[in-house]
């Protein structure tokens, strides 16, 4: 049987949004957060994360830096409240026009945020069901992609997401719910 999930973008939603990072101690989780997943832990609610991360793709860091960050991600919520993420997918190719220069990451791909790629995949390799699913971001592609998997978009507006709201970044977007934090939209998404 299919089941709902909450997808969560990484920076500014679920570690306080430091541009490119490239010390792994620089990734610090925002408050609340490990709590917020705990709460989705404990509920049996599927938890993963989906994060475009073209670093790579424009040669600031390799590939196993991405790795190690998120693998700080998973020991932070574990240290904190004994939380974690069921799955974990990025998109690190990010194309020429865009911006990337490694040849072997530097190309359009479905998975790039707001395609629908890396949902699709966590859907089918988990038994996933997009329409009872949300996704919660700090970005209007955050939200762009919820609406085209069919998933409820959450905007919080930690991060981009005040400035995403005030129209000083990306554009104009409707989520179907905006919060604080991840805790607020946890919050919501569990009283739903």
């Amino acid at each position: 049987m299919l089941k709902p999930a909450v997808f969560l973008d990484r920076d500014g939603v679920l570690n306080q949004e430091a541009g490119y990072i490239h010390k792994l101690e620089d990734l610090v989780l925002i408050d609340g957060v490990a709590q917020a997943v705990r709460s989705l832990n404990d509920r049996n609610v599927f938890c993963c994360l989906v994060s475009n991360q073209a670093g790579a793709a424009r040669g600031y860091y390799d590939l196993a830096h991405i790795e190690a960050l998120h693998d700080r991600l998973q020991n932070l919520l574990k240290t904190e409240a004994g939380a974690y993420l069921n799955a974990m997918y990025y998109c690190p190719s990010l194309s020429q026009p865009e911006g990337g220069i490694n040849p072997s990451l530097n190309y359009y791909s479905t998975w790039r945020k707001p395609n629908t790629g890396m949902l699709v995949a966590a859907a089918w390799q988990h038994d996933l069901d997009l329409r009872k699913s949300f996704m919660v971001g700090d970005k209007a592609t955050d939200i762009d992609l919820a609406h085209n998997a069919g998933c409820t978009g959450i905007l919080v507006k930690s991060g981009f997401g005040e400035k995403v709201l005030s129209g000083d970044y990306q554009h104009s977007v409707q989520p179907d719910y905006i919060g604080d934090r991840l805790l607020d939209a946890v919050e919501w998404i569990l009283s739903k």
